[in-house]
């Protein structure tokens, strides 16, 4: 009895640990029923062309023929002359990964047989047609250590249930005589070989193409993604899952993210070939990894004004609001340096996505000699809201921003009131902050696509803590 408390509670420490040791994706790819349709479409295609390229080895034997005795032949520069794959079907297969049943496959070849019996020999030219070829392949999905998707095939049977042949030649009667056992040697090497063909070409093709998919994506010269898998592809019953990292870093230096992603209530949607599910955990490690990097940091100068605006960056400009500037620095131009004290946190919920960033924005005075004397320190908070959508396989947006809220931090040039300011405030953020974030953002974000797949039919939704972006796919083939 002791024992078995021991086995029980060893057990429920063990589930503790994987419990409380489990990865939830910062973001997740979703491949339908559809999308699995047209991935094999594409690969069926394919498949065909390599099937048609197939070789098979010469055959040779002897048989006893009634009457005739003993003879011996040979079959070889057998050659496929085409190879169809009419019917097929990719089922997602839970622990395994895929099955593709094909069915009702067909397949015509020809060669040349010899043959040799008592003191006659003779040659010609033969032809085969294969009918009712059944395929099943099962593939085995997997990920390697760096976090790449793997395939392989995990089991593969043929059945041929026709073949027809054809001699032609002075004895093409003889080998009439003992066509079956001709048929029978050519359908076992023609199984064999199409299954050894499947295998080879899951190994070169399909393994090859699938490691397009970059698991790491540098965006510029601070920041890069991490699309590695944290898990092995999941088959459902409708569907193929990937659950990624999904999640931003600096470059120069990774660090732990201080929180880790929440689950993902994916939807039941299969109105588009792939979904991608973007957590609020993925978009915030991109605001962690701008700050860390130092890139929120932004400088407003008078350059920057645009010139249809009437307001200039210079201390006369502000005296109207700080009358003291005017007598500690008269007429000299100013600047702003605009940074993040914490990195900015958004939420995602059905309305969309919504943050309350922090800026301070710090005021100098450029003196004649070029040195920066500080002004004072505002305190910047107001509500954004963003747009997203999807462009030649990238994420891309743009922010729009509500109400600024001021508050004066520090002041060296004494006390004033802020709330004077509100109308220069928002011309430094509508015609300059913002434009420059946008442009930033609409650059956007590479999503993680094998090579040479389009995107096209985009459908953007949000849900609770994830943004749900959905689109039917096309692979581009070469040249």
């Amino acid at each position: 009895m002791g024992m078995q408390s021991v086995a029980v509670a060893c057990g429920a420490l063990a589930l503790c640990l994987a419990l409380t040791t489990a990865t939830n994706p910062g973001f997740v790819v979703r491949i339908t029923q559809a999308g699995l349709d047209y991935a094999q479409q594409q690969g069926i295609a394919i498949l065909e062309k390599e099937l048609a390229q197939l070789t098979l080895p010469d055959i040779s034997g002897d048989s006893r023929v009634l009457h005739v005795g003993k003879v011996r032949y040979s079959f070889s520069r057998l050659r496929l002359r085409d190879f169809h794959l009419p019917h097929s079907r990719i089922t997602p297969i839970s622990n395994v990964g895929l099955q593709v049943s094909i069915s009702n496959a067909f397949a015509e070849l020809d060669g040349d047989w010899r043959v040799k019996f008592l003191f006659i020999r003779d040659h010609g030219s033969f032809n085969l047609k294969v009918e009712n070829v059944y395929l099943k392949i099962a593939l085995r999905l997997g990920s390697d250590t760096t976090g790449k998707p793997t395939i392989s095939t995990s089991d593969c049977s043929a059945r041929i249930s026709k073949v027809r042949v054809l001699f032609s030649g002075k004895l093409g009667w003889l080998y009439n005589l003992f066509h079956r056992v001709i048929e029978s040697k050519l359908r076992k090497n023609l199984e064999r070989k199409v299954c050894d063909n499947v295998v080879e070409s899951v190994q070169n093709e399909l393994q090859t193409y699938i490691r397009t998919l970059r698991v790491t994506a540098r965006i510029d010269d601070k920041i890069g993604i991490d699309y590695s898998l944290v898990a092995p592809p999941r088959a459902t019953a409708q569907s193929l899952d990937a659950d990624l990292k999904g999640e931003f870093y600096s470059l120069a230096h990774r660090s732990t993210v201080p929180f880790s992603p929440l689950p993902l209530a994916f939807p039941s949607d299969h109105e588009r070939m792939v979904y991608f599910g973007a957590s609020s955990y993925f978009f915030n490690t991109a605001g962690i990894a701008y700050h860390k990097a130092g890139a929120l940091v932004f400088e407003i100068t008078e350059a920057m004004i645009p010139k249809e605006s009437e307001f200039r960056l210079d201390t006369s400009a502000f005296s109207a609001f700080i009358p003291q500037l005017e007598e500690m620095y008269p007429n000299m131009p100013m600047k702003f340096r605009l940074s993040t004290p914490t990195a900015p946190f958004l939420t995602i919920g059905p309305g969309g996505i919504s943050f309350q960033p922090i800026v301070d924005a710090q005021a100098y005075a450029i003196l004649p000699n070029s040195s920066l004397a500080p002004l004072f320190l505002l305190s910047l908070t107001g509500n954004m809201s963003a747009v997203i959508n999807v462009r030649s396989g990238r994420i891309v947006g743009s922010l729009d921003v509500g109400r600024i809220r001021l508050s004066l931090k520090d002041s060296a040039v004494g006390h004033f009131q802020v709330r004077m300011m509100q109308s220069l405030t928002n011309i430094l953020t509508s015609s300059i902050l913002l434009p420059r974030l946008n442009a930033r953002l609409d650059e956007g974000f590479p999503l993680p696509l094998l090579d040479r797949i389009q995107l096209s039919n985009i459908l953007v939704r949000f849900h609770q803590n994830f943004l749900l972006l959905g689109a039917d796919v096309r692979f581009q083939p070469r040249g």
